[in-house]
């Protein structure tokens, strides 16, 4: 498979991996762009002992740290999120978008990274559990213990 392809077909996951964690548009835009060129420098080292989107989800995340440490600035929420709804979403009622967010954001760490992917990154179990080093099945549970939380905290 040539780069090319490897980009048609992964860059809309590893784009959707970065917004989650930058919450910009632009800056994940750009660092997806540094995420295909470390991938090129490094596609050697590839071993096939992994699929190929949790190795540049990988190359993302380290991407994404080094942005970090050169640019330190506060987490935002996002201004705006992709118009199509996600199941999860609908199965959280008819509540205003921006309450959502802020409901999510909320949340602790892994909890609010699984939903941000599965939701926002609209990643699979399997691909959420291989992101973040767990099973598909600790995926489906932390996203479900969140659902749960965020459906309890919209009751209130």
């Amino acid at each position: 498979m040539s780069m090319e392809e490897i980009y048609r077909q992964y860059a809309k996951i590893v784009y959707g991996f970065l917004l989650t964690k930058t919450h910009d548009s632009n800056i994940a835009e750009e660092l997806t762009q540094e995420t295909f060129f470390q991938a090129i420098r490094s596609i050697d080292r590839f071993d096939g002992s992994c699929k190929v989107s949790t190795w540049l989800c990988a190359i993302a995340r380290n991407v994404l740290l080094a942005y970090r440490r050169k640019n330190p600035t506060a987490e935002e929420l996002p201004e705006s999120i992709g118009s199509r709804p996600s199941s999860e979403e609908e199965v959280l009622g008819e509540m205003n978008r921006l309450d959502l967010i802020r409901l999510i954001h909320g949340l602790p760490e892994p909890s609010r990274e699984v939903v941000y992917l599965r939701v926002f990154g609209d990643l699979s179990f399997a691909n959420i559990g291989e992101i973040l080093r767990k099973s598909e099945n600790w995926a489906r549970v932390t996203f479900f213990r969140a659902k749960e939380k965020l459906r309890k905290d919209v009751e209130q």
